[in-house]
This record gives C-alpha cells, structure tokens and sequence, in this order.
C-alpha cells in the first residue's frame, strides 16, 4: 500500500505554474472546478482561457490553450445544471505533482478560487478536516438580518424567502 499524503480542507496549491492558490478540498464534490474568464474557442478548434480574472490576485493574464477538452454537465450549488468546459491542468498538492481535470467556471463569488473534488484526491490523498491550509476567510456579519428577522418574522419572509422556496 503506497504512503498517502494528508491535506485538510482547504489548502494551496500550484496551479499552471501559478503558486500560492488557495483551494477549498471537498470530499462531496465530485469533480474539480477552477475559477476561469475571457473563456473561448478559437478558429483552431481549441479552448483559450485565463486562469482566475483581473480582479484576483492570482490573474496573469496569460491566455491557456488546450487542445483536448470536452464539456460536463455539472450540478451547481443551487441544485441547478450548468454546461462547464473539462480539461486537464498541471497542479502541485502537497509537494505531489499531477494532472487533474477541471471543469472551468466563474467562481469570483466563491471563498476559494479552486475547488478540489474526490475524483483527484482519490488514490492520492487522505482528507483530515481538523487541518487547515489556508485562514478562512472572516464570516459575514448576519446581525443585522437576524434583527430585522426578530423584529417582524412574515415581513422578512416576504421580503427575502418567498420567491426562494420552491
């Protein structure tokens, strides 16, 4: 049996040469996804992408060109369908080196701008959640919200939950 390496649940990673990214690991997602923009398909045939956006600190600005991509339905986390683009990227977890497929999406409203799922951590490394790489993010401030809850409950739901229940 080959020695696993632990990561916990969230770490950094390297990442198309880019060090220094901080990845959420989350054993529930199947599949891994990456923050990508300026998305395309040139007259070639293949996929161009940047990695990140301007407004990350990780964006270069340099265009990725992949030959062998495909596309993936893929559930969201609102329970929708999405269509996303697949491919293979060159990362670095842990000191290990490997190819993982991602799907690429916007994720500039997630904590994290990498979301690595168990199809790349199987066979390569053990989850321990008590283990952090990266300080989380502070959490947002729902006081305000909740005072506004308490103060008229049916009001709030009307306000903010009655066209989000389905």
């Amino acid at each position: 049996m080959k020695e696993l390496r632990t990561v916990g649940s969230n770490t950094i990673i390297k990442v198309a040469g880019i060090p220094n990214v901080p990845a959420k690991v989350d054993t529930g997602a199947d599949s891994s996804a990456i923050w990508a923009s300026d998305i395309s398909v040139n007259s070639a045939g293949e996929l161009e992408f940047s990695l990140f956006a301007p407004e990350s600190p990780h964006y270069t600005g340099e265009k990725i060109i992949a030959k062998n991509f495909r596309v993936q339905k893929v559930r969201n986390s609102m329970g929708g369908l999405d269509i996303r683009y697949h491919t293979q990227l060159s990362i670095v977890i842990r000191g290990k080196r490997l190819r993982a497929n991602f799907t690429l999406s916007n994720r500039s409203k997630n904590n994290f701008p990498v979301l690595i799922g168990r199809k790349t951590l199987k066979n390569r490394f053990l989850v321990d959640v008590s283990r952090v790489g990266v300080q989380r993010p502070s959490k947002m401030d729902n006081s305000e919200l909740n005072s506004e809850l308490q103060a008229n409950p049916q009001d709030f739901h009307l306000k903010y939950m009655e066209n989000k229940i389905a």
